[in-house]
This record gives C-alpha cells, structure tokens and sequence, in this order.
C-alpha cells in the first residue's frame, strides 16, 4: 500500500476525479469471456533502445496498447510504457516487477535500481512497466488543487468548508488528467498485466510485487489464477482494512521509521539536529510547522511547504541506504535554506505539472506532472476503496481523527489524514478487493512480511495469507526496513530460488537480520 510516497504539495492514499468510477466489474477469465479483446491479446511488444531519459545502456523500452474501458474497448485506448533488462542466461520468459506506490513509475525505477534484480536475469528478462495514470501511461495529476487540500486539514472550526474545498480538489484532478482518471484503480490495472503477459509470449505470469505491488499481484490471483506463474508478494498489503485505518497505521509507522533515523544521525557530528535525540524530534517537529507557517520558495518556482517536507521525508525513511542522503538534504535546508536536496526526494527528478494528454499516447520523460506519483497514489487507492463517509459522518468524526492522527505522528498525521479525506465526494470504489479476493485457486505463492516493515506491518501478511488461502506461503523476515528483497541477503536467495527454480521455503520458515542472516 504505502511504498515510495513522493509529494508536491500532494496528498499520498486518496482518490480523485468527479467522475472517477468503480474501474469496470472485474471478472475472473480471460477475454474469450466478454467483449472481444484479442486485438489487445494478440500483440507482441517492440523493443529499442530507451529515448528521452536517462538509462542504462542495456535497458531497453517498449509498450504495450490496452483498452481504455474493458467493458468498451472499442471506446478508446491507452499505451503503457515498459521497459526490461534481457536474461543474461538461458530464457525462459519474463518476470514483472511493480514497485508499489501505488502510483510508483516501474520504468524509472528499474533504470535506477536495475542492478538489485540481476540475479532474476540468469533465467529471466526482468521487466517492469507504468500502471495506467503513472509516469509514461496517461499520468493523472491535480495541478494545484491537492494544495487546497492540506490547507482544508490545518484545523480550521468549519467542517463544511473543508468539504467544499475537498470537491474542489476533486475537480482539479479531473479537469488535470484526462480520460483515464474514471478507468484508474488495481482492478484494471491487474487486467493490464495480463495484456502484458500475452504481449510478452509468457503463458503464465511471473511476478515480484513490492508492497501495493502486492495488492495488485493477488488481484491478479484472484482474476486470472489459471494465469499464475511464480508469484511473490514482499511487504504485503491488507486487502481488507478501510482506507482510515490504513493511513493512521502508516502515520504510527512512518513516526517510528523517522525516530530511528532521528536517533541514527544525532549519533554523527553532522547531524543538522544536533547530538540529542529528544530534542532533534522536537527540532523536526517545529521545522514542518515553520514552513507551514512560512514556506520558502524552490528553484521549481513555488512555494515549499512543512507538508512538502513531510512527503519528501517519507520518501527517504523507507531505505536505510537514503539515510545519509537525506541527512545531507536537511542540513542543506535547515543551514542554508537550500531545498533542491529535499526536493529530489519528493519528486523523483520529474518536471513541473502539465496538463495531461488525452490521447492514449505515451507521454514524454519530460512531460510527466511533478504531483504524478501522489495524485496517481490519491486515485487508485481510492478507487480501490468501497467506503465513503457522508458529510455528516465526516462532521462529527473530524475533531477525533485529527486527535487520532496527531497522536499517531505528529509529523505525518496530518498529512495522512488528508490522504483519507480526499475521497470525499468521489464515486464509490470497487468491492472486489476486499469481498473477492481471497481463498484463490492458483498454485503456490510467497508472501514474505518483515517483522520491523514501517509501512505494511507483519499482522498484514499473516491476514492475507489467511485470506488468500492453501495457495500462500509465508516467509518470516526477522528484520527492519519496508520490503525485505532488498535488504536482507536471505530473503533475496529464497525469493530468487523461487523464480528461478519453483523451490518454496518450508511454511513457516524465517530469515533472520542480517547480523544473523542464514
């Protein structure tokens, strides 16, 4: 659910669009069963070499056509961006990687972090794409409207005057990005991989899913489980939990994330907070409501915000690999004002909002919205939720979610909060993930939860093993950190061994830290 938050002055879980929609009932079979698909099915991907941004030289790109409304392809289409690393041995098709987010961009993400899956490459050309409203594929943004949005949550007395400028928020985003917008959400984005799978020549699919990523992999499961190939599921997502208490629990998990990085700089000199950690989590504090109060402006020619900072810092704490990074970027800020270090973190080296494309067509490297990442994020979880609180609940609840939020971290609570607000007004979400995904007739799957995971905590991969059935295995990662392929040398090898070779760890079966790593 909460992998790679980024932020503009961007919300990160809601949803957006006036006439955002349920994404179309999903169905369980191929296309044979409903309208005619087979132009979609029957294509092959063309690859070359990757234009417009910066790559490795063996990366190559492609994409992928896909119906804008599987319910009417004939409707209108979209093209979805991918890109893949060749096997370096014997092939024996392709694996599908999605990062998370939601809303996280597959294609930049695999130039960047290309080398960590290389072992995947011995039997596999190791893939990964943009989900339909993300980076290259019909980007969705909000413009300027999600900043309407944080203000509406700083605490004013009127309720009804939040909700006003919740719906005007909403129309923002409808008005910024395009046709997809009511088509957006994991149901048809799981349809979309199974296009990929054909498109790709694999009978089966193949797939490494990171914390949503995981979402979508058992939607997958649960559509298309004659489809599944070798599945894994890293830092598991709950399939069942509302939207508010997702977010509060990833407020309480991004707060004990940055009291470790907190307590990990004050231990260096050069810790822009100083030796003491007590005082650096208050000096954090009152740095975020500083610029709130007073933002400073940025070299992308706005305003930066607490809330920018807030978004940016979530980005950060995910890694302990970006500790030092970030380290550097607050002293940049906090010394001399400099935000372009804190910047990167938030937006991921993309450009400043457009106006999205209507066409379908891949958008370029460089027209990609600076919000894309949180609005998509806003989208599709919200399409994804089948709750939505009438302006009454909302009223009365306010005043106690914003205690509960706050008391979950003060620094992101709020931030969080407007995450679950921002569904206001929109169309229901679709059902299905929460009623229909479970006990899936597919073959076996590894689901790996870390103990420490500051965002999809452990409880979750136990639920949706439970919900998914026989066909779950679970693999204890006895470590800290959100995912563990990354960060733990065991957990790599059994993922890996899996993928490769179809060897699953014993149920029930742990890796340890890697201090004690087997």
């Amino acid at each position: 659910m909460l992998a790679k938050l980024s932020t503009r002055r961007c919300v990160t879980t809601g949803a957006v669009g006036l006439a955002l929609l349920s994404a179309g009932l999903p169905t369980a079979t191929t296309h044979r069963d409903g309208p005619d698909l087979s132009r979609f099915y029957d294509q092959q991907v063309r690859w070359s070499k990757c234009e417009g941004m910066e790559a490795p030289k063996d990366l190559q790109c492609g994409k992928v056509t896909v119906p804008l409304d599987y319910t009417e392809p004939a409707s209108g289409t979209l093209q979805l961006a991918l890109a893949r690393y060749r096997a370096t041995g014997k092939p024996r098709g392709s694996v599908l990687l999605n990062f998370g987010g939601p809303g996280g961009a597959g294609v930049s993400e695999l130039a960047s972090s290309g080398n960590e899956f290389m072992g995947l490459a011995k039997g596999y050309d190791v893939v990964s794409f943009d989900p339909r409203g993300v980076g290259r594929s019909s980007p969705v943004s909000c413009g300027d409207g999600t900043d309407e949005a944080l203000a509406a949550t700083e605490g004013g007395d009127d309720p009804r005057a939040l909700l006003r400028q919740l719906k005007r928020v909403a129309a923002a985003c409808a008005e910024h990005s395009g046709p997809v917008l009511p088509h957006i959400g994991t149901v048809n984005a799981s349809r979309d991989m199974d296009v990929m799978r054909a498109a790709l020549g694999d009978k089966k699919l193949n797939y490494l899913g990171f914390s949503y990523g995981t979402r979508l992999g058992a939607v997958y499961a649960a559509q298309f489980p004659k489809k599944v190939g070798r599945l894994v599921l890293d830092g598991v997502d709950t399939l069942t939990e509302p939207l508010t208490e997702q977010s509060r629990v990833g407020a309480e998990g991004q707060q004990i994330a940055l009291e470790d990085f907190i307590d990990w700089c004050t231990e260096d000199i050069a810790c822009p907070f100083g030796q003491d950690p007590r005082t650096a989590r208050e000096q954090v504090v009152r740095l975020v409501d500083s610029l709130d109060q007073d933002p400073v402006p940025s070299d992308w020619g706005y305003d930066f915000t607490g809330q920018d900072l807030v978004g940016a810092v979530a980005q950060a704490l995910y890694s302990r690999e970006l500790w030092p990074l970030l380290e550097r970027a607050l002293a940049q800020l906090v010394e001399d004002g400099d935000t372009r270090g804190i910047e990167a973190f938030a937006s991921g080296g993309i450009t400043l909002p457009v106006r999205a494309g209507n066409d379908g067509e891949l958008a370029d490297p460089d027209e990609v919205p600076l919000d894309n990442l949180p609005a998509a994020l806003m989208a599709i979880n919200c399409a994804d939720d089948p709750d939505r609180p009438t302006a009454d609940k909302i009223t009365r609840d306010l005043g106690r979610l914003r205690a509960e939020y706050e008391d979950a971290s003060p620094v992101f609570g709020r931030y969080r909060l407007t995450e679950v607000l921002t569904c206001y007004g929109r169309p229901k979400g679709t059902d299905f993930i929460r009623d229909e995904v479970r006990d899936v007739d597919s073959p076996k799957m590894l689901l790996v939860g870390t103990r420490g995971d500051p965002a999809t905590p452990y409880r979750w991969t136990v639920e949706t093993a439970k919900r998914l059935g026989a066909s779950a295995v679970v693999l204890d990662n006895k470590g800290d950190g959100h995912t563990g392929y990354a960060s733990s040398r065991c957990v790599q090898r059994k993922v890996d061994n899996f993928l490769l070779y179809g060897t699953l760890p014993p149920s029930g079966s742990s890796c340890g830290s890697e201090t004690d790593d087997e």
